[in-house]
């Protein structure tokens, strides 16, 4: 005879008539995400690499929104609020460097079964990671022409591309605070990649060295720090994952592969903050 389970007193009171009421389904829209999935091939780890890919433009999505945000605040010099944001940021970066891990179970042989069906699509295309680098101030204008075809996408990246970075409003910050950094770094053309100042590493420096007296900037530092730190293991894991795939072939979009990746590892965002660990 069938025995049916009694349920849990949490359980009784579940709603079970859902006519008319917003579901789980519903409001996250599920059946449209799950929906993205579409392999061109028959082969089982096509889905793997949609899968993953799909996982890493979610979570950079949630990065830009937690740094745009993060950044308004430190115009505003809210920086509890945006010490939370920025702490948050770090912990989906490690999400997002992980991935790699489980792309890393496809092999040479798993992925040139179904590489051909990619066409010129790349990672190099991510136009996210790209808004990434403009935020953290790392803009290079070629990047621009990359997305001209595709006009939402462009303005996002122009936008980007203009706007003050979030290292930028941490050296205005600076500023603000007392210290003397240099007219033209406060003043410089928003649109070029940020280069290293001695103004502004010898304010980092006196941060470093009196953390009790400007405890909130000494914070800042390490959070931007975590940041740099957490973006570059995300890059060597990307850079490790395809070597390890497909050695050092070109690209599906026509970039060098490895030895892009390797070049971009030497790049940085924050630049004084790490080179005065040396002299300190």
């Amino acid at each position: 005879m069938t025995q049916h389970k009694q349920p849990f007193e949490g359980e009784k009171n579940i709603v079970t008539n859902f006519e008319n009421r917003m579901t789980y389904t519903d409001y996250l829209h599920l059946n449209d995400v799950l929906a993205c999935q579409q392999p061109l091939t028959d082969e089982h780890d096509e889905m793997l690499f949609i899968t993953v890919h799909h996982i890493s433009e979610l979570w950079m999505k949630q990065i830009l929104h937690e740094v745009k945000s993060a950044t308004k605040d430190m115009q505003a010099e809210r920086l509890p609020e945006a010490f939370k944001k920025l702490a948050r940021v770090s912990q989906v970066q490690n999400q997002l460097k992980n991935v790699w891990d489980v792309l890393a179970t496809l092999t040479p042989a798993d992925y040139l079964k179904f590489r051909d069906s990619l066409g010129n699509s790349s990672g190099f295309q991510s136009y996210q990671n790209r808004l990434l680098e403009f935020y953290f101030g790392y803009k290079t204008p070629h990047i621009l022409k990359i997305y001209a075809h595709e006009p939402k996408i462009a303005v996002q990246l122009q936008e980007a591309y203009e706007a003050p970075s979030l290292y930028d409003e941490a050296i205005r910050i600076l500023a603000k605070r007392g210290f003397a950094i240099d007219e033209a770094v406060l003043q410089r053309d928003l649109t070029q990649k940020y280069e290293a100042n001695d103004s502004v590493k010898e304010a980092w420096k006196a941060v470093y060295r009196a953390p009790e007296t400007y405890f909130e900037l000494y914070e800042l530092a390490e959070e931007l720090v975590d940041i740099e730190d957490l973006f570059q293991q995300w890059r060597f894991r990307h850079m490790k994952t395809v070597e390890r795939i497909i050695g050092f072939k070109k690209g599906t979009g026509g970039s060098g592969g490895v030895s892009y990746l390797k070049k971009v590892l030497d790049q940085y965002f924050f630049p004084e903050l790490w080179q005065l660990r040396t002299e300190l």
